[in-house]
């Protein structure tokens, strides 16, 4: 009964694996399919942001998913194809909009919604 069990957890996370891995590819590429992908698996994330600033735009809500995958201000510049300051003008921006406070790790803070 154990195995079984053990079975399942595994199969689980190889399957919660694959989905990270598919989301990482879509964010690296740009890809117009990032945002609802992120929407189905992870709903509960716009849930919060939307709670706490609902007239995000989803060209803000596709920069929050990179903040929420971790990915540096020069992967970001890199896969969407802008300059660093562009991302950190538009982390500044996102920061004032969530109220996330300026010594606050924004990074951080995406990992805790």
């Amino acid at each position: 009964m154990k195995n079984r069990k053990t079975e399942t957890d595994l199969e689980d996370l190889s399957q919660k694996i694959r989905v990270q891995d598919e989301i990482m590819a879509l964010a690296k590429s740009n890809s117009p399919r990032l945002l609802n992908k992120f929407r189905l698996v992870y709903p509960d994330f716009f849930n919060k942001l939307s709670a706490i600033e609902p007239s995000l735009k989803n060209s803000e809500l596709i920069f929050c998913i990179y903040l929420k995958l971790n990915m540096t201000t020069k992967e970001i510049a890199t896969y969407i194809f802008v300059t660093p300051k562009a991302i950190q003008n538009r982390k500044n921006r996102i920061r004032k909009k969530l109220n996330i406070p300026s010594e606050f790790d924004i990074y951080k803070w995406f990992n805790e919604i």
